[in-house]
């Protein structure tokens, strides 16, 4: 179902949306903001309110000024259901406009099925959650997909894919869409990572790398505080940048010597295998190393420090103050991390790596679904569909205190 259009949005919808992004957090800010008299912004308040939209918290006190209460989404306003598509596996969540997860579960897919049928299955799973919690499709502000492939978010489709045959370039959101009733947004995986990673740890941050090293490598960029996509949607895809000799290791894309060929999980693990070790994935590479194992232990040393030469290169493009690695292979920690430290401190100028921090991941197994959460309550709440958001979702605060989802036992 694609996402409909909208002229500028109403009064009550520019407020929500300013709410809702954080860029007016009270009364007198909101009057700032938007050049409208306090009284009309007290009007359009009130209907927000009384439509169980937003919420006025406890009084804090301004500097130099009056106290202020503070505005906020409502978190059981509307239920945003999310997906962390892998290769094998699903990850799959109701949200609340917090976000946090109220339901999920995990399901195995196989992508080489093609979109059709792993589609219905993931909304009949989607419909299960829902029907967990007590609640209606009519209460769902969007959904949102992040994939493991690139993706053309403005058009909500996989390009050029290497681990999903049969995906390119198939109107993911139409068809999601119709058997959900609600606006699908698509997004590379580990795009939405680096969003939740950003408001979960790092909200103070503007520049921010995120590279996600697991079975295969990708990075997300926050520049200014925003996700950069670039022109197309595929900025961040170092993974597939080509190092070394022109005819090194095959890489699952059919070209040689990309990056995710040396250093991948899934390359890792194929190099352990020819030494007559039992691995298959990224995850097995970091159970032999935590059980102790010299010959992995060897191998991710080597692939931090091939990352790290990559990573140099985007630290001198990009200047990010912050580079955070996640993946499962960041579950190595510092055998991964002190190659990348060393081989970023030798290849990049001084003045780039002054205030650098390089770190793990902090956010946890939910990441990619409150990443995907995120991307759907910011494009749905944003001023382009602030109006439509407040038509389909405005309710009586007594009607939605009677269908409030209870938070389910996640597992």
């Amino acid at each position: 179902m694609a996402t409909e259009g909208a002229g500028a949005p109403s009064g009550a919808g520019l407020l929500l949306s300013l709410i809702a992004a954080g860029e007016a957090r009270s009364r007198a800010e909101l009057v700032t903001t938007t050049g409208l008299s306090r009284t009309t912004v007290t009007q359009h308040l009130a209907q927000l309110l009384a439509g169980g939209l937003i919420e006025e918290g406890d009084e804090r006190r301004r500097s130099g000024g009056r106290p202020a209460r503070l505005l906020a989404l409502a978190p059981g306003a509307a239920l945003v259901l999310a997906a962390d598509i892998g290769e094998t596996h699903a990850r799959l969540a109701v949200t609340d406009l917090t976000p946090a997860v109220l339901a999920a579960c995990t399901i195995p897919i196989d992508l080489g099925a093609g979109p059709i049928p792993v589609l219905a299955l993931l909304a009949a799973r989607f419909r299960s959650l829902l029907a967990e919690l007590g609640q209606e499709n009519e209460r769902v502000l969007g959904v949102g997909l992040g994939l493991p492939a690139p993706v053309d978010h403005t058009g909500g489709r996989v390009v050029g894919p290497s681990v999903m045959p049969g995906w390119d370039d198939f109107d993911i959101c139409d068809c999601l869409g119709a058997h959900l009733g609600a606006p699908v947004l698509v997004e590379n995986d580990v795009n939405l990572l680096a969003l939740a990673e950003r408001a979960g740890s790092w909200s103070d941050t503007e520049q921010l790398l995120f590279v996600k090293a697991g079975t295969g490598i990708g990075s997300g960029i926050i520049a200014d505080g925003r996700l950069y996509r670039g022109a197309q949607g595929a900025s961040g895809d170092i993974g597939h940048i080509q190092i070394g000799a022109p005819d090194g290791p095959l890489c699952r894309c059919d070209k040689r010597s990309c990056l995710e060929a040396h250093a991948g999980g899934w390359a890792i693990a194929r190099d352990l295998r020819a030494q007559g070790f039992a691995a298959e994935t990224a995850r097995d590479v970091v159970a032999l190393l935590k059980a102790g194992e010299p010959a992995a232990e060897a191998a991710l040393r080597r692939a931090g420090r091939v990352l790290g030469e990559v990573i140099a290169s985007t630290v001198s493009i990009l200047n990010p103050s912050a580079i955070v690695i996640g993946g499962t292979l960041a579950e190595a920690g510092e055998t991964l991390l002190s190659g990348i430290r060393a081989e970023i401190h030798a290849r990049s100028l001084p003045l780039a790596i002054r205030h650098l921090r390089i770190l793990r991941a902090e956010t946890g197994r939910e990441a990619g679904l409150l990443g995907a959460a995120r991307l759907v309550i910011a494009d749905r709440l944003s001023p382009r569909h602030a109006d439509a958001t407040i038509a389909a979702h405005a309710r009586p605060a007594a009607a939605l205190a009677a269908t409030a989802p209870k938070r389910l036992h996640i597992v």
